[in-house]
């Protein structure tokens, strides 16, 4: 019965062209809208650290204006100090833990034809690796005791070394990066997290890192960040070493704690290192830090804010009105076809039936709609990337569960549409169409 209400549906949409393409259009531009800015949404408020959320925790130190409220993690600073994060991966408790930054700069082969050109790195402890899940083509992380000491070696992204080495084994030959030789330790396999949760200081959708550095590399090679620095107190910065001994923040700090045990004696651990420097005359608030698990961070940082949100509501009604015109154009579609059910009725058909036939047709508009509201939003993502030059590239796209999710929100809505012109038709008295002229 299903499979003959269908061919019922396709003969009544090719017998009013227009009025069933006016349909279709209503839908599909109503779920392109809506699906463009939920795609968007989405894509934007994933956690690509979901899977480790209940034992990763970014750190925060309330280190900061003593004249200024500190009642939420928001008004804490985000990063740490460079001498607090040698101080804190001391520290044996956490099963892993990384301290980092951002910086760059050109990358040059030895004897190749391939010009320098500028690359971002990520300057941190050998621990990224294993709390981040970064996997490995070739090789693997620095020695531990590059943390700490001068260890000139390098990890590649894949991407890197399929430009420098064609993607060959690079583990042991040398790059020069910055004037400096490095040899590599590893070429880690393509790991682009959108957005990147484990720095949302500098983009929260840019690019991942394309070497990584060893952490201990600091004094010397003079590494100054390329991300963000924040201070709040005038300080005389004179040297490179006033600059790691000052108050700025500019250290991103996460930790990885397995166990309520562990989390219990980190934070016991971090109540003492703070009273400690509350002694030397720093940390002038009261006592307070932060440990937030990957959806708590993106939360707090607003990757997704309030303007996107009312975006996707404004979206939504703007489906609503399509939905109203798809409301207004089935009816008066269907009753257009009221003699056909009168006779139907007439013939034995019953209301069920002839509710059931005009709803079937109802949701053939709807995916027809569907399917077309999904290349509107194609387009549209595909504008947005174009106008963004790049930046909302990870999220500016459509994978088959928001492609799933359009289709089906098409059909929801032209069901929904179709549910009173649907009634009205199956409420038809036959009586009426069965007078002779």
């Amino acid at each position: 019965m299903f499979g003959y209400y269908i061919s019922l549906a396709v003969r009544s949409l090719r017998g009013t062209p227009i009025l069933s393409a006016l349909m279709v259009a209503a839908i599909a531009v109503g779920v392109g809208a809506s699906m463009t800015t939920l795609t968007l949404n989405y894509m934007m408020s994933r956690n690509a650290l979901a899977h480790k959320d209940d034992v990763l925790y970014a750190l925060q130190l309330d280190n900061w204006d003593p004249h200024k409220a500190s009642d939420h993690p928001s008004e804490m600073p985000p990063q740490i100090t460079y001498k607090d994060a040698i101080s804190l991966l001391r520290s044996d408790i956490p099963t892993h833990q990384v301290a980092m930054h951002r910086w760059g700069g050109p990358l040059a082969l030895e004897d190749s034809e391939l010009r320098p050109y500028t690359v971002e790195a990520r300057v941190t402890s050998r621990d990224f690796f294993a709390l981040f899940d970064v996997p490995f083509i070739f090789g693997g992380t620095w020695p531990k005791e590059a943390d700490s000491n001068a260890v000139q070696q390098i990890v590649l992204s894949e991407g890197t070394n399929e430009k420098l080495f064609n993607g060959e084994n690079s583990v042991g030959r040398t790059v020069n990066f910055n004037g400096v030789p490095f040899t590599v330790a590893g070429v880690t396999e393509h790991w682009q997290p959108s957005p990147k949760v484990h720095d949302l200081n500098n983009g929260n959708f840019n690019k991942s890192a394309e070497v990584f550095i060893p952490f201990g590399l600091h004094r010397n090679l003079e590494i100054y960040t390329w991300g963000n620095t924040n201070g709040w107190k005038p300080q005389d910065i004179n040297s490179y070493e006033d600059q790691l001994g000052s108050e700025y923040v500019w250290i991103q700090h996460w930790v990885q704690l397995d166990s309520h045990e562990q989390r219990d004696r980190y934070r016991d651990y971090l109540t003492g290192f703070i009273r400690e420097q509350k002694e030397q005359g720093r940390f002038p608030r009261p006592l307070k830090f932060g440990l937030s698990k990957p959806s708590e961070w993106l939360e707090l940082n607003e990757v997704v804010d309030g303007d996107d949100r009312m975006l996707s509501w404004l979206s939504l009604a703007f489906l609503l009105v399509c939905l109203v015109n798809a409301v207004a154009l089935l009816l008066a579609k269907f009753l257009r076809k009221a003699p056909e059910a009168g006779v139907r009725r007439a013939l034995g058909a019953s209301r069920k039936s002839v509710f059931s036939q005009h709803l079937v047709e109802s949701g053939c508009i709807g995916l027809a709609g569907g399917l077309i509201g999904i290349l509107m939003t194609l387009a549209g993502l595909a504008l947005i990337r174009q106008l963004q030059m790049g930046y909302l590239d990870a999220v500016a796209s459509m994978n088959w569960l928001m492609m799933l999710s359009a289709i089906g929100l098409a059909i929801l809505s032209s069901l929904l549409a179709g549910l009173y012109p649907a009634w009205r038709i199956s409420r038809t008295n036959p009586s009426i169409y069965l007078k002779t002229q």
